[in-house]
């Protein structure tokens, strides 16, 4: 008798994640080309904040580039407008939440007008409104990690800075983070062991040649490491190349992800990562 025919079992729905809305209180200039908004108000009661070090949230723009004010849902837009004019998405790194005064810090890149997100953070003013979702995120120290290797530009800084945070007080490692100059530096907490190198582009073009270089030459330290690179994708894949085919190390030790590409919108970096060139693991 014929085995009967494979009973195929639907994959879940992946569950959306919550939207919320909040005020920015406060804007903050950290460097020349980082900005910090911090935002509350009555949309903090829906926040539920992540373990992971590199909790990200997506920003809800609309098209006249300021973020939806959460007066009409996502749901509702999409269905009212054409899709052309659909809100687009740009995602950032929650620095810090603040559950006693309910605030939560998010850093920005700013380049002038460059981009739909960074504009809006250098304008942004006190009770303007933003709407996004979240948190997610995947990453955190793992305590029992002989040492630590992170490998950022300014894009993951804020995602770094909140893991060296995190990191064991008796922790090892190194930390490289490339940046456009020495004022583009802002102060990190980090053990002692933790040795944090800032690399200088000194205003050329970002080829994450710095950090290739950078990790490339560091001398490889016994025992079980754990990584954490993220930046532009072309640097990333040199990385990837440099953990994997030298170091042999097992994927799950490597948190290794483009947050961006030279040359794309977010809107067009998020479509490649289902292309080969998109593609980093």
């Amino acid at each position: 008798m014929p085995d009967a025919p494979a009973t195929r079992v639907p994959a879940p729905a992946r569950r959306a994640r919550p939207t919320h809305t909040m005020t920015v209180l406060r804007r903050e200039q950290l460097s020349p080309h980082l900005v910090r908004i911090v935002a509350g108000g009555a949309g903090f009661d829906t926040f539920t904040p992540s373990e992971s070090t590199d909790a990200y949230c997506k920003i809800w723009f609309g098209r006249d580039g300021r973020p939806l004010d959460g007066s009409v849902s996502l749901e509702t837009l999409r269905e009212q407008t054409p899709r052309e004019d659909w809100p687009v998405s740009r995602t950032y790194t929650v620095r810090w939440v603040d559950m006693a005064r309910r605030e939560l810090a998010m850093d920005f890149v700013v380049h002038g007008d460059a981009g739909l997100a960074g504009p809006w953070a250098e304008n942004a003013q006190p009770g303007d409104v933003l709407t996004f979702g979240g948190p997610g995120g995947g990453f955190a120290p793992d305590p029992e990690a002989d040492w630590y290797l992170f490998a950022a530009d300014e894009s993951a800084l804020p995602a770094t800075a909140a893991a060296l945070e995190a990191l064991p007080q008796g922790a090892v490692g190194h930390a490289f983070i490339e940046v456009d100059g020495p004022a583009d530096e802002l102060p990190l907490t980090a053990p002692a062991g933790v040795v944090v190198t800032w690399l200088y582009r000194g205003g050329a073009k970002p080829t994450g040649n710095l950090l290739i270089a950078a990790v490339d030459a560091l001398p490889w330290h016994p025992g079980d490491v754990q990584v954490f690179a993220h930046g532009e994708r072309e640097a990333m894949k040199g990385l990837r190349d440099i953990f994997f085919n030298r170091h042999k190390l097992d994927r799950s030790r490597v948190s290794l992800s483009g947050y961006w590409a030279d040359g794309r919108t977010e809107d067009t970096f998020q479509a490649e990562k289902r292309t080969p060139i998109g593609k980093i693991l």
